[in-house]
């Protein structure tokens, strides 16, 4: 029997699997992320994790066909650039992981990663090009042509997150530009725009009684299920911004679909219904021929996305 290990690494844990050769999936884990030390020890508790799981399974390492990962950050040839939230500079995973777990590493960007896993196991698998968006604390986004991951000349490529949908916005995003798409497509940004119509008002709404406690999960309880019209207004312009930013990719690569993940994506239809909406005003020649959709893999995305770099 062969085998391969998909890796999933975020800022607070490493998701991991073992599959089998042909993409069944055999056991998933997680360990804490420790980012201590500029996250020096990360690679190293990977190695010693996929080891133990390893002996306790009884696959030898000469089983596994390679071990890929997907990382927060741009990655070229092996190399991710930086990781902020784990403390990395640059840092030559292949180079430093293999020798550590004795398997074949191949790593690319998590976003990426999530994107493969959605485009050969998840809702993606009925398409030959799609466009996959996870909608969480920022927003990361994968795109995926003929079965390739695009990734561009130094690892940017698919690094939606940080297209300009709004150039007459005052407040910085955390890349140090204005405008960014993640400033209102994520959970985020979905909290810092009602935070700040609340502030700049007085007009009645239910999300005045969350206070400073308010989360994005209220604003979407608050518009679908009381209809409360501040929040509704806010998440229609989140839409609005996610949809001009989908319909730019779309004209430019014309995927077959675009793919809403993350914390976010779990609003549903109603999310759903508003984006399409948006998504056709802004579409000309391909209306009604590129679908929305939601992902379906949920946090699982990333580890058989992973899997699947050691298959390309």
């Amino acid at each position: 029997m062969r085998y391969g290990i998909g890796v999933d690494l975020g800022g607070t844990s490493i998701k991991m699997g073992l599959f089998t050769g042909n993409g069944d999936i055999v056991d998933s884990w997680s360990i804490k992320t420790d980012v201590s030390d500029n996250g020096k020890n990360i690679l190293i508790d990977i190695a010693k994790s996929v080891s133990v799981k390893l002996a306790m399974k009884g696959i030898d390492k000469k089983q596994v066909d390679g071990l890929g990962i997907g990382v927060p950050g741009a990655v070229s040839r092996g190399i991710v650039d930086k990781c902020i939230n784990i403390g990395w500079d640059k840092v030559d995973i292949v180079k430093e992981l293999e020798p550590l777990c004795g398997i074949k590493v191949y790593a690319d960007n998590d976003a990426n990663t999530a994107a493969l896993g959605e485009y050969k196991c998840g809702t993606g698998a009925d398409y030959d090009g799609i466009v996959f968006l996870t909608l969480g604390t920022g927003v990361g986004g994968g795109i995926i042509y003929d079965g390739k991951i695009i990734q561009g000349f130094s690892g940017y490529g698919g690094e939606v997150g940080h297209i300009k949908v709004n150039y007459d916005e005052t407040e910085p995003c955390n890349c140090g530009t204005c405008g960014c798409l993640e400033q209102y497509a994520s959970s985020t940004g979905i909290r810092r725009m009602a935070l700040r119509r609340l502030s700049k008002g007085d007009e009645e709404s239910s999300l005045r009684s969350y206070g400073e406690e308010l989360t994005t999960k209220d604003i979407f309880i608050e518009a679908e299920e009381n209809g409360d019209k501040v929040a509704n207004e806010v998440i229609d312009y989140a839409m609005e911004m996610l949809a001009r930013a989908c319909a730019d990719i779309c004209h430019v690569v014309n995927v077959e679909a675009v793919i809403i993940g993350g914390g976010v994506a779990n609003a549903g239809d109603f999310l759903l219904d508003k984006l399409r909406k948006e998504f056709e005003r802004k579409v000309k020649y391909i209306a009604g021929d590129t679908k929305i959709c939601l992902a379906s893999l949920g946090e699982r995305a990333g580890i058989y996305g992973a899997f699947y770099l050691t298959k390309m």
